[in-house]
This record gives structure tokens, C-alpha cells and sequence, in this order.
């Protein structure tokens, strides 16, 4: 015969998961201080400005 399961205490185990999971995902969106936003912001910047330098000028081509 199958195991008795109480259905209450299953419900609050998968929700409590999924909120764990939630704020799993939340802490890593916005768990970062300024310093890290600041620093992150900035390679960014650097990044496009360098990937923008290695465009090729279209209107001599012709």
C-alpha cells in the first residue's frame, strides 16, 4: 500500500522552494552594491567604445 501524504505540508514545501528559488534569482539582480554597478558599468562603456573603434568607415568605400 502507498505512503500517506499529508497534502497541506507538500503544498508549503513546493512554495517554499519556488520562494527560495525566487530570491535566489532576486539576490542575483540585485544584490550588488554600487561599487560593483559602477565597476560593471564602466567595462561596459570601455568595451562598446572599443568594439566602435574597429568599424570600418562605409562611406570612403566607394
Amino acid at each position: 500500500m502507498g505512503e500517506v501524504v499529508n497534502l497541506n505540508r507538500v503544498r508549503k514545501r513546493t512554495a517554499r522552494a519556488q520562494a527560495e528559488k525566487e530570491a535566489e534569482a532576486n539576490r542575483a539582480k540585485f544584490g550588488r552594491t554600487k561599487t560593483e554597478r559602477t565597476i560593471e558599468d564602466a567595462r561596459a562603456r570601455r568595451q562598446e567604445a572599443l568594439l566602435d573603434q574597429h568599424h570600418l568607415d562605409q562611406g570612403d568605400a566607394s
